[in-house]
């Protein structure tokens, strides 16, 4: 019976994880369409590939046995990302071209680190943790991103750039796997998808606080203010997406 409710929750968290990974699907037809990158970021597009790789890596037989459901998601998350990667650099300008170029080095670097030291120098439950280990504080350090979506929620008392469906996604998505991690007594599951869970809840609860709230207006009077809300928005057309994105994956380690 454990074995049935476990492959359901890893099952659910599979769903709910393409969901979010085909989330930002809108803003790059945008960046196609105008064939430009505006002023998206293609950092979260690039923490996300790192994440799904690890994740991957993470959930296959010879490094975690029983976790295949995870490496099933990220492997398809990881083609995804890399797709988004790939157009973003196609569209973005020389330099912020080759600035995510570099990132996108500093990414695949790491992977083949941990791939490699995992095949070479560890073995049994040693290669487990280390490669547990990787993928954990990745996905921990992503969770600062929806953060700042939550800031300016707070700060301009609107709901605008925090979509119920997406925040809903983000809380369930971590449950699941939370609950599967919980099942196979898992810590690299449980850590991880136990922040995505609580994050996703309280975005909720934000969501609940302003829902009625309509736009987010900078305060009046207040140039320095206004300015930095206007700048969080343009981070945040950015991350709302692309953090939906993190989080599922994260969630999923």
């Amino acid at each position: 019976m454990e074995h049935i409710a476990r492959l359901f929750f890893g099952v659910s968290g599979n769903v709910i994880a393409l969901f979010l990974f085909l989330s930002p699907v809108v803003t790059f037809w945008r960046i196609i369409k105008k064939r430009s990158t505006e002023d998206f970021s293609g950092v979260p597009y690039n923490m996300t590939l790192l994440n799904c790789l690890l994740s991957a890596w993470y959930g296959l037989p010879f490094v975690s046995p029983n976790n295949i459901l995870v490496t099933t998601i990220n492997g398809t998350g990881s083609l995804i990302e890399a797709i988004y990667v790939v157009i973003f650099l196609i569209f973005a300008e020389r330099r912020i071209r080759l600035r995510m170029l570099g990132l996108l080095g500093v990414v695949t670097s790491i992977f083949a680190a941990v791939v490699l030291i995992s095949l070479l120098a560890l073995h049994g439950n040693g290669r487990k943790i280390f490669c547990g280990l990787a993928a954990t504080v990745f996905s921990i350090c992503m969770y600062a991103s929806p953060l700042s979506i939550m800031r300016l929620v707070i700060k301009t008392k609107s709901v605008e750039f925090m979509p119920f469906l997406l925040s809903l996604s983000v809380f369930l998505c971590g449950t699941s796997w939370f609950i599967y991690g919980l099942l196979g007594r898992d810590p690299f599951i449980i850590i991880p998808n136990g922040c995505g869970s609580f994050l996703g809840l309280a975005q909720l609860i934000l969501y609940a606080i302003y829902r009625n709230n309509k736009g987010a207006a900078a305060p009046a009077g207040k140039g320095e203010a206004a300015a930095e809300v206007e700048d969080a928005k343009k981070v945040a057309a950015t991350v709302e997406l692309a953090d939906a994105t993190t989080n599922k994956v994260a969630s999923q380690v």
